[in-house]
């Protein structure tokens, strides 16, 4: 009898270290995620010269809001020249609740494109803050450039992009993503443009599919690239994106 006492008590002490430890585990979170686009479209922008893209990231954030993360693209030497055709996304933020349902989000993000410069010797660097707002199915964000450098542009501080999405669960498993969004380039009203983005998302359990139709009212003239053997494309006219995407 004692020896089961023993017994039992030796397994709820293993048991309390257990859940202990889960607890203490659970304030932290480490995800990751890899994605193939057929195009990659930034804010409405090819940045791959309308070709498919590999993607992936990391994120951790803490129970306490907190939150940092890593996310990576494939881009066209087309149009980030001199580089190693890749952007590296660095950002870190906090997210908080001001009352149910509804989230704030204010962090720090910067956009990074290793050796990559302008023909004038620019980098493509930027740096935004950001705020974000969300309620259920609907959030908007506002990103504000606080750098001189920013996308190629110099002297560029207080360019901004304001955004608003919607996320509806059409049917299980299914989401239906609606998107308008403006950039604003400070002293280069040219390259000024609204981009929108339609788009049906379903989860297939081993990774989510997605189809969307992205498009922008940007000038043509302003974002036309040719390639080395002379072919020309419109980087910000209408197109469809499939992708195939999977957190873990």
């Amino acid at each position: 009898m004692k020896k089961m006492i023993l017994a039992v008590a030796v397994l709820s002490a293993f048991a309390t270290s257990a859940s202990a430890q889960q607890a203490a585990a659970s304030d932290h979170t480490f995800t990751g995620n890899v994605s193939l686009v057929s195009d990659y479209r930034f804010r409405g922008i090819s940045q791959t010269f309308k070709k498919p893209a590999i993607q992936g990231g990391f994120d951790y954030s803490h129970s306490s809001g907190f939150y940092v993360g890593n996310w990576n693209s494939s881009i066209s030497g087309v149009q980030y020249p001199d580089g190693g055709s890749i952007e590296m996304d660095l950002y870190g933020g906090y997210k908080f609740e001001v009352a149910p349902e509804v989230g704030i989000d204010v962090g720090l993000l910067k956009y990074y494109y290793p050796g990559a410069r302008t023909g004038a010797g620019d980098k493509f660097d930027a740096l935004e803050l950001y705020v974000g707002a969300s309620w259920k199915w609907l959030s908007a964000k506002y990103s504000r450039s606080i750098d001189d450098e920013y996308f190629g542009f110099t002297d560029a501080r207080g360019s901004d992009y304001i955004e608003l999405n919607a996320n509806f669960e059409i049917m299980e498993k299914t989401v239906l993503g609606l998107h308008v969004g403006h950039q604003k380039f400070k002293r280069s009203g040219d390259f000024n443009y609204t981009d929108y983005k339609v788009g049906v998302t379903h989860d297939l359990g081993f990774a989510s599919v997605g189809l969307a139709y992205v498009t922008t009212n940007a000038d043509s003239a302003s974002y036309t690239y040719t390639n080395g053997g002379g072919k020309s494309k419109d980087v910000s006219n209408g197109t469809v994106v499939l992708s195939l995407s999977k957190t873990f």
